[in-house]
């Protein structure tokens, strides 16, 4: 195990947060850490619907942290939305200048779209459903053209390494061929992605499975409303996993969900398939529940227009041997962001010395029980960013006594699958006291057996928050109790971390 130094913030994450804070940190060294190459096994790359700021003269960053706290249920922090939204136009720009290619109209101006439960259109897009991918690769080239931005592409998070007296010096870092090294950093920000793997059918790639929330957990941070998960309702239901994700803009252009027999599942009115997520996601799954089944008809509504308007989700189609031009698309309700997680400041502070969260691990209190669709893309900017320059402040503190460090483990695969297959049937669209209950018990078996998993934490933290949670609400839904509360209160966990002395 080799011990290394490294003067600058630690990242760990290669997706547009951490990326965001690398560049930001200037002229301060950053080490930016992922376990496969940039633009792989990362949400932000795939993300298709684009980045929501107000752009548009009718627009404003006050409607926009409206609409945000409109749709978070009751559990977004109005100033938490006012810091995000109030920098929905500098990020653009920010982006745009790295070379992000954002559709513009013809006036030069950026070309905004609409998306569920937002009041007007402002969904900055690139090339129809493309966003994701334009954005991180220009941002990704400007990574690797910075003299202060190191990156290793090997190297897994396995532990973070803390002093006696709680605060975080550096992390355990598993490289390529199994060797694992201390790096000590005068901050960690974890960038580590959101819990979509923790589910059997998910939009997000499979390697992401909280295993940052479950280490900034053991390290005694605080964490926000886990059990806050957002399905999202048209993921492309023709069995591959992760599931190809049909964007939410397909129904901003008129687009429908139907069942087998061609009745709207939503109703006639023309924008009722623009409800907020967690609603659409739950009459999705009721008709497949229902044997009735559910399809997004696009036939009419794009058409002969989908190769170039919206070129990702015609391609997931064809490849599955579906023309969406001429037949409705199958699609399921599946895990798509996190809305929960740790909780951290619009500067990425957490509630422990020298750690930091961005991006989908975070809990910055902008999501709420319900995020605004493409509101991730922008808080993974303009938080990021102003994390990177946060973190590069921090001085590598003076020597202290360490907390001995363990590496996490594995959870083998075939348990894996097991666990995957539980959180979908007991914690997914809908919920309750019986089958929480029966996850906990799934979870507490595999855990006696596999102690050092970090996914079986990640997934004990949703479940057992939706467990106490007895309301709906949101991206939360309790078949048991069906109801919101009158007040909203936020689920807060901390770990109680023994107190050890020096020796």
């Amino acid at each position: 195990m080799a011990r290394i130094r490294h003067d600058g913030p630690l990242i760990i994450g290669g997706g547009l947060a951490g990326l965001s804070a690398a560049l930001e940190a200037a002229p301060v060294k950053a080490l930016v850490v992922t376990p496969e190459p940039l633009l792989n096994a990362c949400s932000s790359a795939w993300a298709q619907g684009g980045l929501a700021a107000a752009l548009s003269p009718r627009d404003s960053a006050v409607l926009h942290a409206k609409d945000t706290e409109g749709a978070g249920a009751g559990l977004v922090e109005p100033e938490a939305a006012r810091a995000l939204t109030e920098r929905g136009r500098e990020t653009v720009e920010w982006l745009a200048a790295l070379g992000a290619p954002f559709d513009r109209d013809e006036t030069g101006g950026f070309s905004v779209s609409l998306e569920a439960a937002h009041s007007l259109p402002r969904v900055a897009r690139v090339g129809g459903d493309g966003a994701g991918r334009a954005i991180l690769s220009a941002v990704v080239a400007a990574a690797r053209a910075s003299k202060h931005v190191e990156i290793w592409e090997d190297g897994r998070l396995r532990g973070l390494i803390q002093d006696v007296d709680g605060r975080v010096r550096g992390a355990l870092i598993e490289r390529s061929g199994g060797r694992v090294d201390e790096v000590f950093a005068p901050a960690v920000v974890l960038a580590t992605g959101g819990v979509g793997g923790l589910y059997e059918v998910t939009t997000n790639p499979s390697a992401l499975r909280g295993e940052g929330l479950a280490l900034a957990y053991a390290a005694g941070a605080e964490i926000l409303d886990p059990e806050f998960v957002q399905f999202h309702p048209t993921a492309i239901d023709v069995g591959l996993d992760p599931a190809p994700l049909a964007t939410e803009a397909l129904r901003g252009e008129g687009a429908r969900l139907i069942d087998g027999s061609g009745a709207y599942l939503l109703g006639t009115d023309a924008d009722a398939d623009l409800a907020p997520r967690d609603i659409v996601a739950r009459v999705v799954h009721a008709a497949r529940v229902d044997g009735r089944g559910a399809f997004l008809d696009a036939t009419k509504a794009v058409g002969e227009a989908f190769p170039h308007e919206f070129p990702a989700v015609f391609s997931a189609c064809m490849r599955a041997g579906l023309d969406p031009r001429v037949s409705p698309i199958p699609v399921a309700a599946a895990a798509h962001y996190h809305m929960g997680g740790i909780v951290a400041d619009d500067e990425g502070r957490t509630t422990v010395p020298g750690l930091y969260a961005i991006g989908e691990c975070a809990a910055t209190g902008v999501h709420g029980a319900n995020r605004l669709a493409s509101n991730s893309l922008l808080e993974a900017g303009a938080f990021g960013r102003r994390a990177g320059r946060a973190a590069a402040q921090e001085l590598q503190p003076a020597k202290a006594a360490l907390k001995p460090t363990r590496a996490s483990k594995d959870l083998p695969t075939e348990a894996m699958a097991e666990l995957r297959a539980a959180m979908t049937r007991f914690a997914g669209v809908v919920r309750d006291e019986e089958g929480l209950s029966a996850l906990i018990a799934v979870i507490d078996r595999l855990a006696k057996v596999h102690p050092e998993a970090l996914v079986l934490t990640a997934a004990r933290l949703i479940a057992e928050g939706a467990l106490n949670r007895r309301e709906s609400r949101g991206g939360h839904f309790r078949a048991d109790y069906p109801d919101s509360l009158p007040t909203a209160a936020h689920t807060r966990m901390r770990l109680k971390l023994p107190v050890l002395e020096a020796t």
